[in-house]
């Protein structure tokens, strides 16, 4: 199934692709949601993320070729930061251009895991178990930010300002990674293109390993890292993430 949020007559709903249109449901995403019986036309949607994450984990170096080129190590277990739940953006919505920081912004289309029921120290067997379905997202980065003070390098502050965490358009709950493609589009020019079976550690491996570090909960986002072709971005470009199968993620950056 495809979820998707949006608002409906001014408040939050939830509800399923069907063709060019919606069924409305009611009640929680992660506890057995019914439907209404009303359908409402995709077009002209007011998107929503389709889901509230309470966690943002991004992956770095989890895809063989990245790393090949860049000449980096591949790692024994997964190197993750946090992002900010602030930073969450919906499909269509613009991502902000920084107020107090003037240096290069990067795209990076990458696969997103959502979480659906509650997971810890799971195996990686079990794994699956708990996720929920997948998205597009776009793990937009401070690229000086970095390392703008050498003794302390800032992930959590390059990766969560406001914006900087668009995903969705909606939540595939049968949508299989193995054989996909990722591509990301930035002012209607591929920029990326790559396999997500090249991951170091599959969104199984993941949950697993995350797990054991910290109570996943429903809704919790994984991003499963970028391969290569990320590249600063200016403003009044449109970037598009988009999965075959899975659908397109569409956010201009600035005006």
């Amino acid at each position: 199934m495809k979820w998707l949020r949006f608002l409906l007559d001014g408040q939050p709903v939830i509800g399923t692709l069907q063709g060019d249109a919606v069924l409305v449901h009611e009640g929680s995403l992660f506890d057995a949601p019914r439907p209404t019986g009303r359908h409402v036309p995709v077009a002209g949607l007011h998107w929503l993320t389709p889901c509230s994450p309470g966690k943002m984990i991004g992956l770095w170096n989890n895809f063989h070729a990245a790393a090949q080129k860049n000449e980096w190590a591949v790692p024994a277990e997964p190197l993750y930061f946090l992002k900010a739940g602030s930073s969450a953006l919906a499909h269509g919505q613009p991502i902000p251009v920084p107020r107090a920081y003037q240096g290069r912004v990067a795209y990076e289309g990458e696969l997103a895991v959502v979480i659906g029921r509650r997971a810890r120290s799971v195996s990686v067997a079990d794994a699956p178990s708990h996720i929920l379905g997948y998205t597009c997202a776009n793990d937009v980065t401070a690229m000086e930010l970095l390392g703008h003070d050498p003794s302390f390098p800032q992930w959590a502050r390059a990766k969560s300002l406001d914006g900087f965490g668009p995903f969705g358009p909606l939540i595939d709950t049968e949508f299989d990674p193995a054989t996909a493609h990722l591509l990301t589009r930035v002012g209607g020019r591929e920029r990326q293109n790559y396999p997500l079976a090249d991951m170091i550690f599959s969104p199984a491996e993941l949950v697993s390993h995350l797990s054991n570090d910290m109570t996943l909960e429903p809704g919790d986002l994984i991003l499963c890292g970028t391969s290569l072709g990320v590249l600063p971005m200016k403003p009044g470009t449109l970037v598009e993430v988009e999965v075959p199968g899975l659908g397109t993620l569409s956010n201009l950056y600035g005006a």
